[in-house]
């Protein structure tokens, strides 16, 4: 097979008399045209991913081992690869399912189908009736027009909202972002924060009711992961709803949030802490009385290896040291920390 002869038309840096908006005009229709080649490439690599897949599980052996050492081969990733498949058969569902013309899948950046992929049939169908006439797909068309018919028809939000969408008196831009912080909430937040749009429903308070669903979310996702919170005496959904009486949702999701990465940040020192200690005890096991220097460099290393942990914070802290005890004890024997 011969290699396709590739040509970018691209404007001369070094000419003077063309403007500057006609030389950024030619090169964003050079990268446009990177974008559907991208695109196309994509999709017949997903197309190749997903026969090998296949065939793996009809007639392979080791359960996919022969997948895996294929991806290995060409470099790719298991993550990459499966998502590779997902753009071929979302290529094959827009053009099998009768939508979109075959040749219409040049028209798209690669970002824009992928985005007109997990759009609602709706908008697929009226993406794909204009890729079809020949229109050039942009990721912003798609995204406009999907928080557009999200604004208008989802049924998170209070009537009152879809029809002053509707009636262009409330920006899809605005709305759409509300709809998607409300379906991560659980029914009974969703209907707290519906009635507070149905008492006010301007654009002020529902951009506020959209940055509190999203404190919710976090301090909600946060409290899940937190050990120290998965407690049988705390309520997070009650302490969330006083926090939101308060207007204090923000600082809370902040301390959950912060809780939340200590607690991880103390599993990676643990982890660390006894990698260390085994590694320090057969160092100091094997290398034996002959090696002084060696001894003395293990010797240096005990303030972080023992149960005792000594850590300069360095002289932005003025030099201060940080003294930590790491014991370890079984979770029936753990008292609580004194407050």
């Amino acid at each position: 097979m011969e290699a396709p002869v590739l040509h970018l038309d691209l404007p001369d840096p070094s000419q003077d008399d063309l403007s500057s908006i006609e030389f950024h005009a030619r090169l964003e229709q050079a990268w446009e045209l990177c974008d559907r080649f991208d695109l196309q490439t994509e999709i017949w690599r997903g197309r190749i991913l997903g026969a090998v897949r296949d065939r793996e599980k009809r007639g392979g052996e080791g359960r996919g081992a022969g997948f895996l050492q294929w991806l290995r081969e060409q470099e790719i990733s298991k993550t990459r690869a499966y998502g590779l498949i997902q753009l071929s058969e979302s290529a094959d569902s827009l053009v099998g399912g009768g939508l979109l013309e075959e040749s219409s899948v040049n028209n798209f950046s690669k970002r824009a189908f992928l985005e007109t992929a997990q759009a609602d049939p709706e908008v697929q169908q009226l993406i794909s009736e204009a890729a079809n006439e020949g229109q050039q797909i942009t990721r912003t068309q798609v995204r406009r027009l999907s928080d557009q018919y999200t604004s208008a028809t989802s049924e998170l939000l209070p009537q009152i909202i879809r029809e002053r969408t509707q009636q262009n008196l409330l920006p899809p831009k605005v709305v759409a972002p509300l709809v998607r912080e409300l379906a991560r909430l659980p029914e009974l937040q969703q209907e707290d924060l519906r009635r507070v749009l149905q008492e006010e429903p301007e654009i002020e308070q529902i951009k506020n009711v959209t940055l509190t669903a999203r404190w919710l979310t976090k301090a909600a996702e946060a409290g899940l992961a937190v050990r120290a919170l998965q407690h049988e005496s705390i309520d997070l959904e009650k302490a969330m709803q006083e926090a939101q009486r308060l207007d204090m949702l923000g600082l809370v999701a902040d301390v959950v949030g912060q809780a939340q990465q200590l607690e991880q940040a103390v599993l990676k020192l643990h982890t660390s802490w006894r990698r260390l200690g085994g590694l320090h005890e057969r160092l100091w096991l094997e290398s034996g009385s002959s090696t002084p220097y060696l001894r003395s460099l293990l010797q240096g290393l005990e303030t972080l290896s023992g149960s005792n942990l000594r850590v300069s914070l360095g002289e932005l802290a003025g030099g201060k040291k940080l003294r930590l005890q790491l014991v370890e004890e079984a979770a029936d024997h753990l008292e609580p920390p004194q407050v």
